[in-house]
């Protein structure tokens, strides 16, 4: 069986990482696109829900005006038969009365129709926000598709990326031993995607934790796998491995 030459081991493993680093971060950033996505269309449906509010105040509006001009209809129709039977009263009693009787629902008519006429000015202002609103949504809309297109491009950018680092990966694998890419592969998935680093100044570079000098001695000695004794990721020398 040959004898497995550790350093080289060591310096593929290295590689990987690399790659393995830039296809943990891309995949990160992906997995954090649907929320991306999902807040701008709930920004662009809170923009949305102004112009609602304002063409149901225009619907309520329009509603009350309706109301009101039915009611002026009523009033009218009733004056039209209090006059038709001014002429069937006997005495003058009564038709003093029926008059101030016409001439209070006339008052009621008018008030009324001083009503509609600001009810229609009203409605008049507030369709002019509402059209005004349109038009800034529509300018909203397409800066939220631009927004939203953008994000969709990135996704497919990553997998694109995403692909190509794995093909290298690929062309890296076969090149390292079977149990310590097991190894790599265990610490990778547990320690945040990454599986391996150097120690500098003594210092573990995945947790900053201090590498006493016989760890430092046994890792130079290239005979085993040394990993952090608090994060157990794998370690190197960086001027010796790389």
């Amino acid at each position: 069986m040959p004898v497995l030459d550790l350093k080289s081991q060591l310096g593929n493993l290295i590689k990987l990482q690399g790659l393995d680093t830039q296809i943990y971060g891309l995949k990160q950033e992906k997995e954090a696109k649907p929320a991306e996505i999902k807040a701008l269309e709930e920004e662009f449906e809170a923009k949305k829900q102004h112009l609602a509010e304002l063409e149901k105040k225009l619907l309520d509006i329009q509603k009350q005006r309706k109301d009101k001009e039915l009611e002026l209809a009523s009033k009218e129709e009733n004056v039209k038969k209090l006059q038709g039977q001014l002429y069937q009263l006997k005495t003058n009693k009564e038709y003093q009365a029926m008059l101030q009787q016409i001439g209070d629902t006339k008052a009621d008519g008018s008030v009324i129709e001083d009503k509609i006429l600001e009810l229609f000015n009203e409605a008049d202002a507030v369709k002019a926000e509402v059209d005004k609103e349109k038009q800034r949504l529509l300018d909203e809309e397409k800066a939220f598709k631009d927004k939203k297109g953008k994000v969709e491009a990135r996704i497919k950018e990553i997998e694109g990326l995403v692909a190509d680092l794995e093909a290298k990966r690929g062309q890296i694998l076969p090149l390292i031993d079977r149990k310590i890419m097991a190894q790599y592969e265990r610490i990778l998935a547990s320690r945040d995607g990454l599986a391996i680093v150097s120690v500098k100044n003594n210092s573990c570079q995945g947790c900053n934790m201090f590498v006493p000098a016989q760890v430092i001695n046994l890792i130079k000695m290239y005979e085993n796998i040394i990993t952090c004794e608090v994060c157990n990721r794998m370690l190197y020398i960086e001027d010796e491995a790389s």
